[in-house]
């Protein structure tokens, strides 16, 4: 009975820390130089902005979230976005896994004079995990999530985890 009880308080504290864990893991992989959104905020149905997707085009076709425009990381080229969004003002959100890689994707735009740029706080995990649709590469819904790498495959608690 105690270890039942044990695993429970264990269980319960990982689910109610877990938004202050990705929390402590983006403060230690950031530089906070680009405002993050929340999935909530994202979801809103006022919120009209063009979304970038900075993960791979493996981790794309697995999921993503609807609309969105892959720019890649790895091989990512500012011209991608320039010469597609002409308007430095338009409202962007970059996302990708958990929001670090969107970061130095972010920081590439507002250098290049994008004014209305924003990171996913948590990206497509948090995303999942609060319970909204991401999209495969034929755009029908899925659960499956490419989850990067087993390490950070921690955060991503909803959907079917996939890994190459």
């Amino acid at each position: 009975m105690h270890k039942i009880f044990t695993l429970s308080f264990l269980l319960l504290s990982f689910l109610v820390n877990g938004q202050e864990s990705i929390e402590k893991l983006l403060k230690t992989h950031n530089k906070e130089s680009v405002p993050y959104i929340s999935v909530q905020e994202l979801a809103m149905p006022k919120t009209n902005a063009i979304l970038l997707d900075s993960r791979e085009l493996f981790e794309f076709e697995t999921s993503h979230l609807k609309d969105a425009i892959h720019v890649g990381y790895d091989k990512f080229k500012i011209e991608s976005v320039t010469n597609r969004i002409t308007d430095k003002s338009t409202a962007i959100v970059v996302y990708c896994s958990l929001g670090i890689r969107s970061e130095a994707i972010a920081e590439q735009l507002k250098k290049k004079g994008y004014t209305n740029v924003f990171n996913l706080f948590g990206g497509i995990f948090e995303w999942k995990n609060k319970d909204f649709t991401v999209y495969d590469i034929e755009n029908k819904p899925t659960e499956n999530v490419h989850a990067f790498s087993k390490e950070w495959s921690q955060w991503l608690l909803k959907g079917n985890k996939i890994y190459d």
